[in-house]
């Protein structure tokens, strides 16, 4: 078992990233259009940073920039099951295609890029995790956060983030039916307790990205989410 505060979060889908529309999502779900033109707002970057921003490190620095402007320098959890899939797919095909490869793509295609890039554009060189972890990549994250907490840091910024995959993989990915990020800053308490349990039945799988589920229990439209994946069952619990 662990105990967190969730102190603020913000999150980003295509059309919905403003407390409104994710209030209006969370009351009555709908799945939007994972259209290419519809991007994050990253404008508060330089022009010369965004033109290095993947899709889907738009969508992590559109959620995590506005929280991490309340606070100083403190560490960060990313997570992502699928990561830079579609940068990896192009350099495949370049290879195919008998092309020589782009180091700076290929150095922007490995996972850990996005909090690279954080931490230069941030200037922040605290402890930096990036995470590529099954179904449940947020428990994950979450147990990262806390240990970090457990540390001594007073509070943890965690990002997941999933976006479109190529195509050819998309038979095989259910998980992702449209982009999506969600950020939150965590710190010690126990607004929060996520606990394990190996014994318990498997859940019934979500229509919902499961980050997006706990969006909905901290709007107040969802119950507690219980989140299964290869036999380890989560129960998220909300101090009363």
């Amino acid at each position: 078992m662990i105990e967190f505060n969730i102190d603020r979060w913000h999150a980003w889908a295509p059309g919905i990233d403003s407390p409104d529309t994710w209030s209006r999502w969370s009351a009555a779900p709908w799945q939007p259009p994972a259209s290419p033109d519809l991007q994050p707002d990253v404008s508060f970057l330089p022009a010369m940073q965004r033109r290095r921003l993947s899709p889907l490190a738009r969508m992590a620095f559109a959620v995590a920039w506005p929280l991490a402007e309340d606070h100083g320098p403190m560490p960060l959890v990313y997570a992502s099951r699928h990561g830079e899939t579609p940068r990896n797919y192009e350099l495949l095909c370049e290879l195919a295609r008998g092309e020589e490869l782009s180091p700076t793509q290929f150095s922007l295609s490995v996972h850990n890029a996005i909090i690279g890039l954080w931490s230069i554009m941030r200037g922040d060189t605290s402890e930096m995790s990036a995470l590529s972890a099954e179904a449940d990549g947020l428990e994950h994250a979450l147990l990262e956060a806390c240990a970090l907490l457990d540390e001594g840091a007073p509070r943890v910024l965690l990002m997941i983030t999933e976006g479109v995959q190529p195509e050819p993989y998309q038979p095989w990915i259910d998980d992702a039916p449209f982009p999506y990020a969600l950020a939150l800053v965590i710190s010690p308490g126990r607004q929060w307790r996520l606990t394990l349990d190996s014994a318990a039945g498997a859940t019934e799988p979500s229509t919902w990205p499961h980050a997006l589920n706990l969006v909905r229990a901290l709007l107040g439209d969802a119950g507690m989410p219980v989140h299964s994946c290869r036999g380890r069952h989560w129960h998220w619990h909300a101090a009363p």
